[in-house]
């Protein structure tokens, strides 16, 4: 049962803050897919609880005359997925959060609190991340705008004071106008799974002003694509890149978007740059989800196929549900030398599994399954 000493439903952002300021035991709940089964595990036990779940002004989302978008915090997944403002300017967004739990868990869970947990495996951290929202937090002394880029300080911990409410999330027009992209996620399952990786990765392209001089080639038909690599006739103007759980926090890989920017989005180097210098500014770990060897694969591999979805998305051409992470056999990859692939044993097919120098690992603990090289392995 849940240990719960008070319950207030607050009816204006105001009234949740003044609650939240007057009682030092109270603690803020929306959709409460979290707050609840932190409780039953008896975090927070006795605590009083403030809702804002029925503040009609933290539901759905607008778009203000300057096209900055503004997401209610108290926005259910679904109603994001399915808003057509998210439709049509940030569809990789509702890909991302489409991507939480199970259907009852996306129509209760929340935009705001699940950045507002501050967890790195956060569905919608790495898409928020590269889109350099704002978060607007409202206290008793008045309101403040935090970058996303800011907003975690640890594992499980914000700027958010416990007497603040998240009252809205903007994307300013600059930050998704021309822009494409792309998030994938990794779990041992499709849904009801909590992110053993996420990746984001948005794309903004320009028309390569050396593409119509090309001989014997057409600025129209060089802007159509390659049959080879997705992004002829184009640069790559800008690019954002966001992790989920690579690091104890969300993060952003600047350095790498630095490096991809004003490269043809042709160009088949920025592949292997992507995955090879990603790994610089992210810190994976091991954990009972995947071992630190197996998430340095998926780091490098996510980031090449979301890059490569969000150029072709970029030029019309990208996949529909490109958001889940189907591992296929894979060239060697970087340092690690490991392979994500399909499983083909029957022992393996419900574990994440890799290869690495010959010999077959669990992606979860990093021992080794069998050796490949030896009489009686893969052939």
């Amino acid at each position: 049962m849940y240990d719960i000493e008070k319950f207030y439903e607050a009816k204006s952002a105001g009234d949740a803050v003044a609650h939240l300021a007057a009682d030092p035991n109270a603690m803020v709940i929306s959709g409460g897919t979290d707050v609840l089964v932190k409780l039953r595990a008896g975090k927070g036990a006795g605590c009083d609880l403030v809702s804002i779940h029925e503040i009609p002004e933290l539901h759905g989302v607008d778009r203000t005359t300057d096209g900055t978008i503004v997401i209610g915090p108290a926005t259910c997944f679904t109603d994001i997925t399915n808003d057509p403002i998210i439709r049509e300017s940030l569809p990789y967004l509702g890909e991302a959060v489409d991507t939480v739990g199970g259907p009852q868990i996306r129509s209760m869970g929340t935009i705001g609190g699940n950045l507002c947990n501050g967890a790195t495996s956060a569905d919608s951290a790495a898409t928020m991340q590269t889109l350099n929202a704002r978060l607007v937090l409202q206290g008793p002394d008045g309101s403040r705008e935090v970058p996303v880029t800011e907003f975690y300080t640890g594992p499980g911990r914000t700027v958010r004071k416990r007497e603040e409410v998240l009252i809205a999330i903007l994307v300013k027009p600059e930050d998704y106008i021309g822009w494409s992209g792309c998030y994938i996620k990794y779990g041992k399952r499709k849904s009801m799974e909590i992110a053993t990786l996420g990746c984001c990765v948005r794309v903004k392209l320009e028309a390569d002003p050396g593409a119509e001089k090309a001989a014997g080639v057409s600025s129209s038909e060089e802007a159509s694509g390659s049959g080879f690599l997705p992004g002829a006739g184009y640069v790559l103007g800008d690019v954002c890149i966001g992790y989920a759980v690579a690091a104890p926090t969300p993060t952003r890989c600047r350095n790498t978007e630095k490096l991809l920017t004003g490269m043809k989005a042709d160009d088949p180097k920025i592949y292997d740059l992507i995955a090879e210098h990603v790994l610089e500014e992210v810190s994976p770990r091991d954990s009972w989800r995947a071992s630190r060897d197996f998430r340095i694969q998926l780091i490098k591999e996510m980031a090449r196929r979301a890059l490569e979805q969000a150029i072709l998305r970029g030029t019309g051409k990208g996949t529909p549900g490109a958001s889940y992470f189907s591992p296929v056999e894979l060239d060697e990859m970087g340092e690690a030398g490991g392979q994500v692939w399909e499983a083909e044993h029957p022992e393996e097919k419900e574990m994440p599994v890799y290869k690495k120098d010959g010999e077959v690992l669990n992606g979860q603990t990093g021992q080794v399954i069998r050796d490949t090289d030896k009489k009686g392995g893969d052939q």
